[in-house]
């Protein structure tokens, strides 16, 4: 038996290495060479190589390994990590009479998961890119066909990904495994030729570089940030793999392998400056490049599927919190519910990924747009965390402020460096960002506003029942379910049938779609069923805001509360609305568009509650808002 559970242990340690780390194990291809980047106008001097190495190694300690992973994976839900798990946590439920803190935390979150989008547009592109010219140390010959290579290569990224994430990351574990240790033993390899590079082990080296060099040192900063963008994909990934695992992974296998490669990088660098121009490739020797090269794109094409599960994650994420509309969710696993593929989304970041590949054309330019948008996700996590630690823990604002007034400044000061880069490229992913999450914002104030405008219409239902009884309608044999979003009023589905059709069906089932603000819900819990007549039954479905409801299985499980449902001998009724503009507009011209937009485009109801085609029934009606 320990011998099972520690080949279990095993795999998750392995598996972790290919899902969770690709993106933050593959920043060697460019981090330290674009803080050497003549435009910086930071030379690569002894002291310079010996404060910028050490600004990586603590760097990597206090975000990644302090506050990622011993801090932030203590705040987790139910298990689940990232912006948006985070966010549940720290604002609970967010009502129309919330105070204004709790609407400025929700709306840090939201904008966080926002900029997260920038990132996974982001990432393929560079670490393709810069896996891709290791070609050009190779031989400068083929320096025309980095760019098209690329391109191929990101077709291919995505145009797999219909597959899903269980057969595509197959091998990623191996693979990183093997990309580590190579990492590792390059880095030894550069260290035992200059040993004195591990004087930057000692932090006064980081402060001299900061000191001396002033403005110059706040800009190399920004570059600096590169080596730990892969940290917020880490928390948000927690879940498919658990803490213990994810630890064991980075202490035993990737910060060491990480260290060694930035430390070799840097002794490299204190035996022959010119190595600046691409230091992790003239790391190897010449013989190896073209197969580092093949490692390398592996290592990068991994790195991309991170952030391309991660988008997908957190779109879902983002519909079942009511932020986005609904989208067609594909399962590309029997097994794993969390293995999802999203065609539209990965579309969009297929066309915008080679869109940048082809406008910046070098992995040195599109790292001027890197670091901004992450850097102010990790600021949003740490006050979100602030929050959090607050209401979970019940810390004193003295506690929370100590704890995460190190991240606070910190933070800060990245994504202030990494704003200098705003013109070369930055304000790409804040774009991305202000984007997104203009669509959720509005989405989410258009559903409310909707809701309050269908609110004035509804009944409760004790009075439909009353008027039932007083009143002799038409029944036909069968059972109708009505799906309503409001868990007391009549739907309005059933008040357009009687008003049009004058008939009922024998038997009713109210049926209500309940989001909990954690990850997923236990079966025991999935569904509440109430008879309200012999032929009336209420029943409330309840799911996590990282599952897809399923409407034919919930009503299966309705079986062990005496409601048996067959849905291919059901009517199902739903509601359709469309937007009209009103008089006075509840909200801005330009937002009424834009939901009504989103509202048109919106993945049908009955596909996303897997509802059976040919047994729906929608009737419409207008809205005006």
């Amino acid at each position: 038996m320990k011998t099972t559970d520690s080949r279990h242990r095993l795999a998750l340690v392995v598996g972790a290495l290919g899902v969770v780390y690709g993106d933050i194990g593959t920043s060697p291809l460019y981090a330290l060479r674009e803080c050497f980047n003549p435009s910086h106008g930071v030379p690569p001097s002894p002291a310079n190589i010996l404060g910028v190495v050490s600004l990586v190694f603590w760097s990597l300690t206090l975000i990644v390994s302090i506050k990622y992973l011993l801090l932030l994976m203590r705040a987790h839900n139910k298990g689940e990590g990232g912006v948006l798990a985070l966010l549940a946590l720290a604002v609970p439920e967010l009502t129309e009479d919330a105070r204004w803190r709790t609407r400025l935390l929700f709306g840090l979150g939201l904008f966080g998961a926002a900029l997260l989008y920038g990132d996974g547009i982001i990432t393929p592109a560079v670490t393709v890119l810069g896996a891709m010219e290791g070609l050009e140390v190779a031989t400068p010959a083929l320096r025309p066909y980095v760019v098209p290579l690329s391109v191929g290569v990101l077709v291919v990224l995505f145009s797999v990904q219909r597959f899903g994430t269980g057969k595509v990351g197959g091998v990623f574990g191996p693979v990183m495994l093997v990309w580590f240790v190579t990492l590792a033993v390059l880095g030894v390899c550069g260290i035992v030729k200059a040993p004195r590079i591990l004087a930057a082990l000692s932090p006064h080296h980081a402060a001299l570089f900061l000191a001396h060099n002033g403005y110059l040192a706040f800009v190399v900063l920004g570059s600096v940030f590169l080596v730990v963008t892969g940290a917020e994909a880490l928390y948000a990934d927690m879940g498919h793999f658990g803490a213990g695992p994810i630890r064991r992974a980075w202490f035993a296998v990737v910060f060491p392998a990480l260290l060694l490669t930035y430390f070799g990088e840097g002794a490299l660098l204190l035996t022959n400056p010119k190595a600046a121009a691409n230091p992790f490739f003239m790391l190897a020797p010449a013989w190896a490049v073209i197969p580092l090269v093949w490692l390398a794109t592996a290592a990068a094409v991994i790195a991309s599927q991170s952030l391309i599960s991660g988008v997908f994650s957190l779109t879902m994420q983002a519909i079942q919190m009511g932020c986005l509309p609904r989208l067609l969710v594909q399962h590309t696993s029997q097994t794993e519910r969390g293995q999802i593929y999203m065609p539209h989304v990965n579309g969009f970041l297929m066309l915008a990924c080679i869109a940048l590949v082809l406008g910046f054309g070098s992995s040195s330019r599109l790292a001027g747009a890197y670091g901004i948008a992450v850097s102010l996700t990790m600021l949003s996590t740490t006050l979100l965390f602030f929050a959090a630690a607050r209401r979970l823990w019940q810390w004193s604002w003295f506690e929370a402020t100590v704890v995460c007034e190190v991240f606070i400044v910190v933070g800060l000061a990245f994504v202030t460096a990494s704003g200098l880069k705003f013109w070369h490229g930055g304000w790409f992913p804040l774009a991305v960002g202000l984007f997104i999450f203009a669509l959720m914002t509005t989405w989410r104030k258009g559903r409310e506003t909707l809701r309050a405008r269908l609110a004035e219409s509804y009944l409760p239902f004790d009075s439909f029942i009353k008027d039932l009884g007083k009143h002799e309608l038409h029944r036909v044999p069968g059972t109708a379910v009505f799906l309503a979003g409001n868990p007391t009023g009549t739907p309005l589905a059933l008040l357009h049938n009687l008003r049009h059709n004058k008939v009922l069906h024998q038997r009713l089932v109210i049926l209500t779609i309940l989001t909990k603000d954690v990850p997923l819900v236990r079966e025991e819990e999935r569904v509440r069923v109430e008879q309200l007549r012999a032929d009336i039954y209420r029943v409330t479905g309840y799911y996590g805001f990282m599952e897809q409801p399923d409407v034919p299985a919930l009503l299966a499980a309705c079986r062990q509360h005496g409601l048996e449902v067959q849905p291919m001998q059901t009517t199902f009724f739903l509601s359709r609305e469309t937007i009209v503009p009103k008089q006075r507009p509840s909200m801005a011209p330009w937002r009424r568009r834009l939901f009504a937009a989103m509202s048109r485009n919106a993945q049908s109801a009955a596909a996303f509650f897997q509802l059976p085609p040919n047994r729906v029934v929608e009737l419409g009606m207008q809205v005006e808002l």
